[in-house]
């Protein structure tokens, strides 16, 4: 298997639905009236498609071998993911063999430092590293969890992102984690609309199920307090992204001010090792959220993770299907895992990534079973029914 070496490394956009799971069709919950940083401009409040959520579209990252194997990975980075794997990561990746993981990251990510380190960079190498495992994986017939070590536990367990959590606890999740709908620029009726909607969906759930709010970087430490403080008779488990991801200062000081017991989470658009060693030594939050198609991919997730346990953090991946599924399985200290309800109407359970991976597992009744996830590399294929365009060649 040492023998055997990269071949080529292609890279394809697609577009609706995939990994950008926000290029959707009209009317899905994920682009509804949210807040987001540009909700204090009314022209693009109502809809997160009208700022440019869904601009860059689904990067596919395909990598083969030299044995004929293929592996491959999507991440969010459309043409220009495209364009940073043709004409610059390729170098790094082709004739290498396909165990030399470690050193085709250290390579890729000092090659773009001078115009990378985070965003859009990052996500095309991480889509390069998961296509790599994913590769590995096929290579050995081993699934990607037995790479990382082998599973911690027989299933996991999911709770559910969505616009229903009271559907969401019919289904069997363990908690329900709500879109925040307004924002600070919505003043004193917003925020008196976002706890009565807390309490209705309390009032619908229960005392026991898990009711988060995700505010998607769209406050100000002052409302993060507000919010937080008024949640507290609700019993909101966790707030999460609640300020923009550099205002380390002010998540260090929300995690100070908010009730005794409730969470602050964040971490969904942090990257590298670095960026959450910043959120972990100024002690933002409590449970890290690194999206593994946008943090660094798997072997930057791992000294993340490593990080996360020395500084007594849980680490519970952003979405991202089964590139975090066989992650999250083989830590201790990733105890369950976020599951997002893709169906328009967040009231079924369909695949995250659909249509663009087949035989991508879904949770059943809030829990997955290792067993799941057994086939080797990640376990999914692409659809063939999915029209894939090449930008870039090299």
């Amino acid at each position: 298997m040492s023998e055997v070496t990269i071949k080529q490394v292609r890279a394809f956009t697609v577009r609706g639905g995939g990994a950008d799971y926000h290029d959707q069709a009209e009317g899905h919950w994920i682009d509804s009236q949210i807040a987001t940083p540009m909700s204090k401009y009314p022209e693009y409040r109502m809809n997160r498609r009208s700022f440019g959520l869904n601009v860059l579209g689904t990067l596919v990252v395909e990598l083969e071998a030299s044995d004929g194997t293929t592996g491959f990975a999507v991440t969010t980075g459309g043409e220009i993911g495209a364009w940073i794997v043709e004409k610059h990561l390729a170098r790094f990746i082709e004739g290498q063999r396909v165990t030399d993981i470690e050193k085709i990251w250290d390579q890729m990510f000092n090659a773009t430092l001078f115009y990378g380190r985070k965003g859009v960079v990052i996500n095309t190498i991480s889509c390069v590293d998961l296509a790599l495992w994913d590769l590995l994986g096929k290579v050995r017939g081993e699934p990607v969890h037995q790479l990382l070590g082998g599973p911690v536990r027989d299933e996991l367990t999911f709770y559910a992102t969505g616009a229903r959590p009271d559907l969401a606890k019919d289904m069997g999740f363990i908690g329900g984690k709500m879109p925040l709908v307004h924002g600070p620029a919505e003043g004193e009726e917003g925020l008196r609309r976002n706890l009565e909607h807390l309490a209705e969906m309390r009032s619908a759930v229960g005392d026991d199920f898990w009711l988060m709010y995700d505010c998607w970087m769209s406050l100000d430490l002052n409302y993060a307090t507000r919010l937080a403080q008024g949640a507290r008779e609700y019993g909101l488990k966790w707030i999460e992204e609640a300020l923009p991801p550099d205002d380390y200062w002010g998540y260090a000081q929300l995690k100070r001010d908010v009730p005794k017991g409730m969470l602050v989470n964040t971490g969904e658009h942090e990257a590298t090792r670095w960026g959450f060693r910043m959120l972990m030594e100024m002690d933002c939050c409590d449970v890290i959220q690194p999206d593994v198609g946008w943090c660094g991919g798997i072997t930057e997730l791992i000294k993340i993770s490593a990080l996360a346990d020395a500084h007594n953090k849980l680490v519970v991946p952003h979405g991202s299907s089964v590139y975090s599924y066989h992650f999250v399985i083989t830590r201790h200290n990733s105890p369950f895992a976020e599951f997002l309800m893709m169906a328009p109407k967040a009231d079924e359970v369909v695949p995250m990534f659909n249509p663009l991976l087949l035989d991508e597992p879904v949770p059943e009744n809030g829990r997955m079973a290792a067993s799941k996830l057994d086939k080797p590399g990640f376990g999914v294929r692409l659809n063939p029914e999915c029209e894939l365009a090449r930008p870039y060649t090299h």
